[in-house]
């Protein structure tokens, strides 16, 4: 194994410490340090963040892993292809009922999640606020899509921000078996 891939398991081991939404954390927190809108970080932002999380990299393996997901050679971290290699691998099993309950939600096939999609799949009208008056069924769509949405909230969630979701769940279930029930039960598959 070399330096990256280490490098990369001690942050996924840092990141399931904090819980099964450790990997979807660290996922939302890399998107908005992104700030040019690059979906990539340098060696120097990819350390300062991970060091604002209390998660530590020496320099040399922030290096190795940055060379690691560099696919332009211009230095930096892709940071899709980062994220994606982070999370806890799921067996076959699992990221076959993810993908399934992805695509039970994205009735378009647009490849995207939305509020529009959602309406024909949950439905809020029992929600105890709805019925108090407090939100409108849209609101609580709104509100149910934000669990899986990346930190912008743009109402859209795609397939990589819904496993981020589901990968950090997935390392807290111990069988393929308990995974795939409930998610089955869930999202009624």
């Amino acid at each position: 194994m070399d330096t990256a891939d280490t490098s990369v398991e001690k942050l996924r081991a840092q990141c399931l410490a904090r819980g099964a939404a450790g990997i979807q954390g660290l996922a939302r927190f890399f998107r908005r340090l992104d700030r040019d809108g690059s979906r990539s970080l340098d060696a120097g932002e990819f350390q300062r963040g991970l060091a604002t999380l209390g998660l530590v990299l020496t320099q040399p393996e922030a290096e190795a892993v940055c060379r690691r997901w560099d696919r332009d050679g211009s230095g930096a971290l892709d940071l899709e292809e980062f994220l994606r290699a982070l999370r806890p691998p799921m067996s076959q099993a699992r990221e076959a009922v993810v993908t399934a309950a992805f695509a039970k939600l994205d009735r378009s096939g647009d490849g995207v999640v939305t509020v529009d999609d959602l309406r024909g799949v949950y439905s809020g009208r029992t929600h105890p606020k709805v019925l108090s008056g407090e939100w409108t069924e849209e609101e609580v769509l709104r509100r149910f899509l934000d669990n899986f949405d990346s930190p912008e909230k743009d109402g859209q969630v795609t397939l990589a921000e819904f496993q981020d979701y589901y990968s950090g769940l997935s390392a807290s279930v111990d069988t393929d078996e308990e995974f795939v029930a409930m998610m089955t039960s869930a999202w009624r598959l």
